[in-house]
Protein backbone atom coordinates (compact mmCIF):
# COMPACT_ATOMS: atom_id res chain seq x y z
CA UNK A 1 0.00 0.00 0.00
CA UNK A 2 1.15 3.42 -0.68
CA UNK A 3 2.85 5.76 1.94
CA UNK A 4 1.31 9.26 2.39
CA UNK A 5 3.08 12.23 4.62
CA UNK A 6 0.46 14.84 4.74
CA UNK A 7 1.42 18.34 6.13
CA UNK A 8 -2.01 20.02 8.27
CA UNK A 9 -3.40 22.68 9.87
CA UNK A 10 -6.06 23.38 12.16
CA UNK A 11 -7.71 25.26 14.36
CA UNK A 12 -7.99 23.03 17.91
CA UNK A 13 -10.95 24.81 19.55
CA UNK A 14 -13.79 22.34 18.26
CA UNK A 15 -11.91 19.61 19.02
CA UNK A 16 -11.31 17.49 21.59
CA UNK A 17 -7.81 17.31 20.95
CA UNK A 18 -5.78 15.32 17.62
CA UNK A 19 -6.44 11.79 19.13
CA UNK A 20 -9.49 9.66 17.97
CA UNK A 21 -12.80 9.43 20.58
CA UNK A 22 -15.62 8.05 20.41
CA UNK A 23 -17.75 10.03 21.37
CA UNK A 24 -15.81 13.54 21.10
CA UNK A 25 -14.66 15.13 17.77
CA UNK A 26 -10.93 14.79 16.97
CA UNK A 27 -8.77 15.89 14.14
CA UNK A 28 -7.72 12.82 13.90
CA UNK A 29 -11.39 11.73 13.55
CA UNK A 30 -11.92 14.44 10.97
CA UNK A 31 -9.09 13.34 8.36
CA UNK A 32 -9.86 9.68 8.85
CA UNK A 33 -13.46 10.32 7.55
CA UNK A 34 -12.33 12.41 4.98
CA UNK A 35 -9.61 9.66 4.14
CA UNK A 36 -12.72 6.92 3.68
CA UNK A 37 -14.77 9.28 1.32
CA UNK A 38 -11.68 8.53 -1.23
CA UNK A 39 -11.06 4.45 0.08
CA UNK A 40 -13.50 3.07 2.49
CA UNK A 41 -11.25 0.77 3.80
CA UNK A 42 -8.42 2.95 4.56
CA UNK A 43 -6.68 2.28 8.08
CA UNK A 44 -6.46 4.79 10.44
CA UNK A 45 -3.67 7.48 10.56
CA UNK A 46 -0.22 7.86 12.82
CA UNK A 47 0.67 11.56 13.36
CA UNK A 48 3.94 13.39 14.93
CA UNK A 49 2.59 14.06 18.08
CA UNK A 50 -0.75 14.19 20.02
CA UNK A 51 -2.16 17.39 20.51
CA UNK A 52 -4.86 17.78 23.18
CA UNK A 53 -8.12 19.85 23.19
CA UNK A 54 -7.96 23.00 22.20
CA UNK A 55 -4.19 23.10 21.07
CA UNK A 56 -3.97 24.31 17.47
CA UNK A 57 -1.69 23.45 14.64
CA UNK A 58 0.05 24.84 11.89
CA UNK A 59 2.53 21.90 10.69
CA UNK A 60 1.46 18.84 11.96
CA UNK A 61 2.62 15.95 10.16
CA UNK A 62 0.48 12.49 9.89
CA UNK A 63 1.04 9.35 7.68
CA UNK A 64 -1.93 7.32 6.12
CA UNK A 65 -1.59 4.02 3.88
CA UNK A 66 -4.10 3.71 0.73
CA UNK A 67 -4.62 1.39 -1.97
CA UNK A 68 -4.47 3.88 -4.90
CA UNK A 69 -0.95 5.77 -5.58
CA UNK A 70 -2.69 8.99 -5.65
CA UNK A 71 -0.65 12.20 -7.18
CA UNK A 72 0.08 14.42 -4.12
CA UNK A 73 -1.65 17.10 -5.01
CA UNK A 74 -5.25 15.07 -5.91
CA UNK A 75 -4.86 13.88 -2.48
CA UNK A 76 -4.53 16.67 -0.85
CA UNK A 77 -7.48 18.73 -2.80
CA UNK A 78 -9.36 15.60 -2.08
CA UNK A 79 -8.69 15.27 1.10
CA UNK A 80 -9.30 19.20 1.58
CA UNK A 81 -13.23 19.06 -0.47
CA UNK A 82 -14.31 16.18 2.46
CA UNK A 83 -13.03 18.02 5.40
CA UNK A 84 -15.33 21.14 4.72
CA UNK A 85 -16.28 22.50 6.81
CA UNK A 86 -14.06 21.70 9.37
CA UNK A 87 -11.50 24.01 10.43
CA UNK A 88 -8.60 21.43 9.57
CA UNK A 89 -6.75 21.46 5.76
CA UNK A 90 -4.26 19.85 4.30
CA UNK A 91 -1.30 21.92 3.66
CA UNK A 92 0.72 19.39 1.51
CA UNK A 93 1.07 15.46 0.77
CA UNK A 94 3.75 13.73 -0.26
CA UNK A 95 4.83 10.10 -1.35
CA UNK A 96 6.78 8.50 1.01
CA UNK A 97 9.04 5.13 1.80
CA UNK A 98 7.06 2.04 3.21
CA UNK A 99 9.00 2.71 6.39
CA UNK A 100 8.41 6.16 6.99
CA UNK A 101 7.04 7.26 10.13
CA UNK A 102 4.86 10.62 11.15
CA UNK A 103 6.42 9.91 15.01
CA UNK A 104 9.28 7.70 14.49
CA UNK A 105 10.84 8.93 12.34
CA UNK A 106 10.99 12.77 13.04
CA UNK A 107 13.98 14.56 14.71
CA UNK A 108 12.16 17.18 16.96
CA UNK A 109 9.24 19.22 17.04
CA UNK A 110 8.53 22.65 17.37
CA UNK A 111 5.88 24.31 19.15
CA UNK A 112 4.88 28.01 19.20
CA UNK A 113 2.75 29.72 22.32
CA UNK A 114 1.34 33.29 21.62
CA UNK A 115 0.58 35.27 25.12
CA UNK A 116 -0.80 38.67 24.41
CA UNK A 117 -0.98 41.69 27.42
CA UNK A 118 -3.42 44.18 26.88
CA UNK A 119 -6.58 45.46 29.26
CA UNK A 120 -8.78 45.41 26.35
CA UNK A 121 -10.24 42.40 25.18
CA UNK A 122 -9.06 40.43 22.27
CA UNK A 123 -11.63 40.36 19.24
CA UNK A 124 -9.91 38.97 16.14
CA UNK A 125 -7.55 36.64 17.61
CA UNK A 126 -10.55 35.47 20.20
CA UNK A 127 -9.50 31.42 20.69
CA UNK A 128 -6.21 31.59 19.38
CA UNK A 129 -4.03 33.63 22.24
CA UNK A 130 -3.68 33.60 25.50
CA UNK A 131 -4.90 37.03 27.02
CA UNK A 132 -3.79 38.52 30.49
CA UNK A 133 -4.58 41.89 31.09
CA UNK A 134 -1.66 43.08 33.00
CA UNK A 135 1.87 44.02 31.79
CA UNK A 136 4.88 41.34 31.58
CA UNK A 137 8.27 41.53 31.89
CA UNK A 138 9.93 40.32 28.74
CA UNK A 139 13.34 40.38 30.66
CA UNK A 140 11.60 38.59 33.48
CA UNK A 141 10.86 35.93 31.59
CA UNK A 142 13.79 35.39 29.62
CA UNK A 143 15.45 35.02 32.87
CA UNK A 144 13.14 32.55 34.01
CA UNK A 145 13.90 30.80 30.56
CA UNK A 146 17.56 30.32 31.12
CA UNK A 147 16.71 27.77 33.78
CA UNK A 148 14.96 25.14 31.96
CA UNK A 149 17.07 25.18 28.42
CA UNK A 150 19.11 21.81 28.65
CA UNK A 151 18.48 18.67 29.46
CA UNK A 152 16.85 17.97 33.12
CA UNK A 153 14.53 15.77 34.80
CA UNK A 154 10.95 17.78 34.04
CA UNK A 155 9.01 15.96 36.10
CA UNK A 156 7.27 19.30 37.68
CA UNK A 157 6.38 20.46 34.20
CA UNK A 158 4.49 17.60 33.05
CA UNK A 159 1.09 16.69 33.77
CA UNK A 160 0.29 13.81 36.21
CA UNK A 161 -1.29 11.99 33.37
CA UNK A 162 1.99 11.81 31.03
CA UNK A 163 2.71 8.49 29.98
CA UNK A 164 6.62 9.32 29.13
CA UNK A 165 8.56 6.33 30.35
CA UNK A 166 11.27 8.95 31.83
CA UNK A 167 10.74 12.67 32.41
CA UNK A 168 13.98 13.76 31.30
CA UNK A 169 13.83 15.47 28.28
CA UNK A 170 16.24 18.17 26.45
CA UNK A 171 14.67 21.45 26.24
CA UNK A 172 17.38 22.93 22.82
CA UNK A 173 15.12 26.90 22.08
CA UNK A 174 12.84 28.54 24.33
CA UNK A 175 13.15 32.13 22.84
CA UNK A 176 10.84 34.57 23.83
CA UNK A 177 10.24 37.45 21.51
CA UNK A 178 8.22 40.63 21.97
CA UNK A 179 5.78 42.46 19.51
CA UNK A 180 3.48 45.05 19.18
CA UNK A 181 -0.57 44.44 19.62
CA UNK A 182 -3.28 46.82 19.30
CA UNK A 183 -3.28 48.32 22.58
CA UNK A 184 -0.90 45.82 24.57
CA UNK A 185 2.06 43.51 23.48
CA UNK A 186 2.11 40.11 22.32
CA UNK A 187 4.97 37.70 23.66
CA UNK A 188 5.41 34.82 21.23
CA UNK A 189 7.50 31.56 22.89
CA UNK A 190 9.37 29.12 20.62
CA UNK A 191 10.38 26.34 22.04
CA UNK A 192 12.46 23.44 20.43
CA UNK A 193 13.28 19.65 21.29
CA UNK A 194 13.33 15.89 20.31
CA UNK A 195 10.44 15.13 22.15
CA UNK A 196 7.99 17.34 24.77
CA UNK A 197 6.16 15.75 27.89
CA UNK A 198 2.18 15.84 28.05
CA UNK A 199 1.53 19.40 29.35
CA UNK A 200 5.11 20.40 29.28
CA UNK A 201 5.06 23.32 26.72
CA UNK A 202 1.67 25.05 28.76
CA UNK A 203 3.43 24.37 32.23
CA UNK A 204 6.30 25.86 30.95
CA UNK A 205 4.45 29.11 30.17
CA UNK A 206 2.11 29.29 32.80
CA UNK A 207 5.06 29.54 35.18
CA UNK A 208 7.12 32.08 33.27
CA UNK A 209 4.16 34.32 32.88
CA UNK A 210 4.18 34.16 36.54
CA UNK A 211 7.73 35.39 36.57
CA UNK A 212 6.73 38.04 33.86
CA UNK A 213 4.00 39.02 35.98
CA UNK A 214 5.82 40.08 38.37
CA UNK A 215 4.72 37.07 41.08
CA UNK A 216 7.43 35.20 41.26
CA UNK A 217 11.63 35.66 41.23
CA UNK A 218 13.07 34.07 38.05
CA UNK A 219 15.54 32.14 40.21
CA UNK A 220 11.76 30.25 41.33
CA UNK A 221 11.85 28.50 38.19
CA UNK A 222 15.20 26.80 38.36
CA UNK A 223 13.81 25.62 41.99
CA UNK A 224 11.02 24.12 41.05
CA UNK A 225 13.09 22.65 38.12
CA UNK A 226 15.36 21.21 40.98
CA UNK A 227 12.01 20.10 43.10
CA UNK A 228 11.24 17.69 40.67
CA UNK A 229 7.29 18.07 41.97
CA UNK A 230 4.36 18.93 40.16
CA UNK A 231 3.02 20.98 43.03
CA UNK A 232 6.01 23.27 42.44
CA UNK A 233 5.06 24.05 39.07
CA UNK A 234 3.05 27.40 38.39
CA UNK A 235 -0.17 27.78 36.69
CA UNK A 236 -0.57 25.75 33.86
CA UNK A 237 -1.56 27.64 30.68
CA UNK A 238 -4.82 27.37 28.53
CA UNK A 239 -4.45 25.62 25.70
CA UNK A 240 -5.94 28.48 22.77
CA UNK A 241 -2.54 29.35 22.54
CA UNK A 242 -0.33 26.75 21.48
CA UNK A 243 0.50 25.83 18.23
CA UNK A 244 2.48 22.45 16.95
CA UNK A 245 4.87 24.96 14.27
CA UNK A 246 7.32 22.12 12.72
CA UNK A 247 8.01 18.79 12.58
CA UNK A 248 11.28 17.73 11.42
CA UNK A 249 12.59 15.10 9.88
CA UNK A 250 16.10 13.87 8.18
CA UNK A 251 14.76 15.29 4.76
CA UNK A 252 11.56 17.50 4.57
CA UNK A 253 9.14 15.03 2.67
CA UNK A 254 7.47 18.11 1.21
CA UNK A 255 10.33 20.05 -0.20
CA UNK A 256 9.07 19.26 -3.87
CA UNK A 257 5.79 21.39 -5.03
CA UNK A 258 2.98 19.12 -4.94
CA UNK A 259 2.10 20.30 -8.50
CA UNK A 260 5.54 18.35 -9.60
CA UNK A 261 4.47 15.64 -7.26
CA UNK A 262 1.76 15.14 -8.99
CA UNK A 263 3.27 15.13 -12.71
CA UNK A 264 5.78 12.69 -11.17
CA UNK A 265 3.75 10.12 -9.44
Amino acid sequence: MPRFALKIEYNGAPFSGWQRQTDQPSVQGAIEAALRKLEPDAPGIAAAGRTDSGVHATAQVAHCDLRHDWSAFRLSEALNYHLKPAPVAIVAAARVADDWHARFSAQERRYLFRLVARRAPVVHDAGLVWQVRHPLSLDAMRAGAAHLLGQHDFTTFRSTMCQALSPVKTLDQLDISEHPYPGGQEFRFALRARSFLHNQVRSIVGTLERVGAGKWPAERVGAALFAKDRAACGPVSPPQGLYLAHVEYPSDPFEIPQSDQGEKM
